[in-house]
């Protein structure tokens, strides 16, 4: 199982940024193993831009955990095209999804996505709050100030701290 694991990883590495290695990346998404689902999402995004639509379509259709490994290499790759569909994913049953997606707002950088980003400061996942906090500060826009002041009343030390730390980010 552990040699088979391993193969698996090399060969993906070894995949050339070919639509046809696109295809066969996208099915060891649901590979049993972590470290393959990772390899392969990690591919996936050093291929860019011939695999970005491809992975903005599966977005849309899969569910489950698959999900977050398509966030994950969406988020790698960065292209701005992909913001309404993280915005989006905001709304998934998958807490995973939404922690994913919030984070990559930030690092995108994309304006757009500070209501959104508001109003997963409500999220009943706490790692989706944080992730939501520290991409508001990211984003450094005055409208997060307010509502992150108010999250900041229910949160514990660390999602305090992680307040703190976005608002001097926004204020600077």
């Amino acid at each position: 199982m552990v040699n088979e694991k391993h193969d698996k990883i090399n060969m993906i590495k070894s995949l050339p940024a070919t639509p046809e290695s696109v295809n066969i990346l996208i099915n060891l998404l649901e590979d049993e193993s972590h470290p393959v689902r990772f390899a392969a999402a990690e591919k996936l995004a050093e291929f860019g831009e011939i695999s970005i639509d491809r992975l903005i379509k599966l977005l849309d259709e899969k569910r489950g955990p698959i999900r977050r490994y398509i966030v994950y290499a969406l988020k790698k790759i960065g292209d701005p095209k992909v913001t309404d569909h993280f915005i989006k994913a905001l709304e998934d049953k998958d807490w995973g999804v939404r922690k994913f997606a919030a984070r990559a707002l930030g690092e995108l950088g994309d304006k757009r996505a500070v209501e959104p980003l508001i109003k997963a400061l409500e999220d009943e996942d706490w790692g989706v709050k944080l992730a939501a906090v520290r991409s508001l500060g990211d984003l450094k826009d005055k409208r997060g100030i307010e509502p992150m002041k108010k999250a900041r009343r229910k949160g514990d030390k660390e999602f305090k701290k992680a307040v703190n730390q976005a608002l001097r980010k926004i204020q600077s």
